[in-house]
């Protein structure tokens, strides 16, 4: 089932997305990552021995995901110099607030399966249509009790479950292999995970969780629509979150639709985040992009072509989460658009392809939604409001619109505090210092 795609009125005025008067030349720092501060409060949660987490993202989705975890009795507190010390405790019942975060509808149902108590799980009105009975069939396959199909449910924590072989058709979203392998090792037989499905969205995001088990002492082994996670110990150790790679990109965006430049600082060269596909995107769109060596490290700088941007093919299967940034970008471009592989967006925040067809055919674009994705014409764009559905990866593509694009209104610009709080702060102060 799709998610409802109504607009969301918000008691907010709409923001008046700033428009760019010439080239965007800028440095933008960037804050950690939102799934893998997530992952890593996770392996923490249920780690043997207490773990810090350094550069961890503070924002809706992990300040959520923060409290569930004490919710079910894990000590989380804050250190002077500001990184996150957690303490794993036996997990009791309690109240999760899901909010609007996938993370935390996904991941926190399997460990909450490991509590001696009743935990109740509840969310944002819009996350009560989100998909969940993939997950939440599993864990009963795999011997937990759970009461409902979808927010609200529950969840009676009985000690860890059997565990064992389950089959799932995770066609929908990764996040549903994530959040079993995550719990598995706590799972008295450990978990096999087998992939049914024809399609497998996200694989990148899969690869970052066994990375992350991994990185934590768990045996993992993976192959082609199969995982197995073996029981046993779970290290507690440092953790360093990256920069957040897709928070990134409406930046990146900024330059290449304004034919400025744009560097991201500490951007890394080896990682599991599908955000650093971005680099290819642009620069099949007609961008420059270069990784610049700052001797401790590397920037990513982006400079946007003179001409209008070029028009892409692309599977996005693997990097979902960038279709409104490149969708936007498309909107811009000079010629035409595919952008496939992409029908489980319709199970995110919203029903992004439909949102996405809406808001760009609204402002005087050409967007035509396909059963797997978007096919996106060149077309002279105007002003006007551009509805976020309360998803935060909506807003920032009504930004990027509005740098070239007069009198574009974005409603609901604060839903972008789920992964990035101050954004409308950040790109007002980069377009003001370009003015």
């Amino acid at each position: 089932m799709a998610c409802v795609n109504n607009p969301v009125s918000s008691s907010a005025p709409a923001w008046a997305a700033p428009r760019a008067r010439g080239p965007i030349n800028w440095r933008q720092s960037v804050p950690g990552s939102k799934s893998i501060t997530n992952r890593a409060f996770i392996l923490a949660a249920i780690a043997d021995y207490p773990s810090s987490v350094h550069g961890a993202l503070r924002s809706r989705d992990t300040d959520l995901m923060a409290d569930a975890l004490r919710s079910l009795g894990v000590t989380i507190t804050e250190v002077e110099d500001g990184h996150l010390r957690i303490e794993p405790r036996p997990f009791h019942g309690g109240p999760i607030d899901c909010g609007l975060a996938g993370t935390i509808m996904r991941f926190v149902p399997p460990i909450a399966t490991l509590a001696r108590g009743t935990v109740l799980f509840d969310g944002d009105p819009q996350a009560r249509q989100r998909p969940m009975s993939t997950i939440l069939d599993a864990l009963r396959t795999l011997g937990a009790s759970i009461e409902g199909d979808r927010l609200p449910f529950t969840v009676y924590g009985q000690g860890a479950p059997e565990g064992g072989t389950v089959e799932i058709d995770a066609s929908g979203s990764s996040q549903f292999v994530s959040g079993l392998l995550l719990a598995g090792v706590r799972f008295r037989r450990g978990l096999t995970v087998r992939h049914t499905g024809a399609t497998l969205p996200s694989l990148p995001h899969i690869e970052m969780t066994v990375a992350m088990l991994r990185q934590a002492g768990v045996k993992v082994d993976a192959e082609q629509n199969e995982w197995r996670v073996y029981p046993g110990a779970v290290h507690g150790r440092r953790w360093t979150i990256e920069p957040d790679l897709s928070n990134a990109t409406p930046f990146l965006a900024a330059a290449a639709v304004t034919g400025g430049c744009v560097r991201i600082p500490d951007w890394p060269v080896n990682t599991t985040q599908p955000g650093d596909v971005i680099r290819t995107i642009l620069e099949q769109m007609g961008c420059s992009v270069e990784l610049v060596s700052t001797g401790a490290g590397y920037d990513l700088e982006v400079t946007g072509p003179a001409a209008p941007l070029r028009g892409i093919q692309l599977d996005m299967s693997d990097i979902g989460e960038l279709t409104p940034t490149v969708a936007a970008l498309a909107a811009l471009a000079g010629s035409d658009s595919w952008l496939t592989g992409i029908a489980h967006l319709r199970g995110h925040e919203t029903d992004r392809l439909k949102a996405l067809t809406t808001e760009i055919n609204r402002l005087g674009g050409d967007c035509e939604e396909l059963p797997d994705g978007l096919h996106i014409k060149p077309a002279t764009l105007h002003g006007g409001l551009w509805h976020s559905y309360a998803d935060h990866r909506m807003a920032t593509a009504g930004a990027i619109l509005g740098l070239v694009v007069d009198d574009v209104q974005v409603e609901d610009i604060q839903t972008t505090a789920k992964t990035l709080p101050g954004f409308e702060d950040m790109w007002e102060a980069m377009v003001s210092d370009n003015g």
